[in-house]
């Protein structure tokens, strides 16, 4: 490992290295939910080549490395994560509107989901507006299908722009992507670059309609002002991982610092000194209850970083 840290070192040390290095990096800076322990590396790549010339590092030498965005779908061990912890910086957080096509809209993977959602409205396009309030970027609202049951992003998109360590980059048209509810046939160590949104040109009264009637939803059913992962389970076929868990009567639970919040069953909410330890052990109580209770096995929509 001494061989390999030193190896990764000198690369990120290079001064004409295009991004940031942060060493020892708390990720409890770096996730919505303001817990977990130091990345040895935080890395923001500003450009292809600084992405690529650290990730094929990593694979050469067998380190861990994990592509992390805003942090709003991420549970990082107190222990923290032995390897480089990336983020996409300058050149992957812009997004543009196509000159002869004005519907589509092409975007970087760092850019906020939140930036798009606003953009679309400024200039009538239709069909983001189930993605208002939502945290999180791009590349991670694509790797989740972020959206509900009935809406979500991966009915916008056109292609997906993505880059493995040991291979070349790749652009996969939405139909050579799977796209399932909360989840997507991504590979683990594909790296989302970008993607084309395919919108539709509407009455931006109907637009600006939509999306006050689903923030307002967002803001009357969900805990946003505390620090939270977002949804933690994925709701079971036919049913809803909070209806479960509320009727198992774990609304209030509490492990540590961390706590089922009373409005709504599906978070977990850090009262302020929660652990990524106290929500984890929370995550599997909540689990085994409504196993018991009801039989059914929720499956988390959480990533966890660094846990063994």
């Amino acid at each position: 490992m001494a061989a390999h840290a030193k190896t990764i070192e000198k690369l990120l040390a290079d001064p004409a290295f295009q991004g940031e290095v942060r060493i020892a990096e708390p990720m409890s800076s770096h996730t919505t939910y303001r817990i977990g322990g130091p990345a040895r590396w935080f890395v923001r790549a500003d450009s292809l080549c600084a992405l690529t010339s650290v990730l094929e590092a990593c694979v050469r030498q067998r380190m861990n490395w994990a592509i992390v965005g805003r942090g709003s779908n991420l549970l990082v061990s107190d222990a923290g994560f032995d390897g480089v912890v990336m983020t996409l910086g300058r050149d992957f957080r812009s997004f543009r509107v196509d000159a002869e096509e004005p519907t589509r809209i092409m975007a970087g993977a760092g850019v906020l989901l939140s930036a798009v959602v606003q953009e679309s409205f400024k200039r009538s396009l239709a069909g983001l507006e189930f993605a208002v309030g939502t945290p999180g970027n791009i590349g991670g609202a694509l790797r989740m299908n972020a959206g509900s049951a009935q809406d979500y992003i991966g009915e916008r998109v056109t292609s997906v722009t993505v880059y493995t360590p040991g291979a070349d980059l790749r652009r996969l048209s939405a139909a050579d992507v799977q796209w399932g509810y909360r989840q997507t046939s991504f590979a683990p160590d594909e790296v989302i670059l970008e993607c084309e949104l395919a919108l539709q040109e509407a009455d931006p009264f109907f637009i600006r309609g939509k999306m006050e009637a689903n923030l307002k939803r967002r803001r009357a059913s969900q805990p946003l002002n505390m620090p939270s992962c977002g949804s933690v389970f994925r709701n079971p076929p036919d049913d809803s991982a909070a209806r479960l868990i509320d009727q198992a009567g774990l609304k209030g639970l509490r492990i540590g610092g961390a706590e089922v919040s009373t409005k709504h069953a599906n978070f977990i909410v850090n009262t302020g000194d929660a652990t990524a330890s106290d929500v984890r052990r929370l995550i599997d109580e909540v689990r085994q209850r409504v196993m018991d209770a009801y039989g059914t096995q929720l499956t988390t929509e959480v990533r966890f970083l660094g846990f063994k």
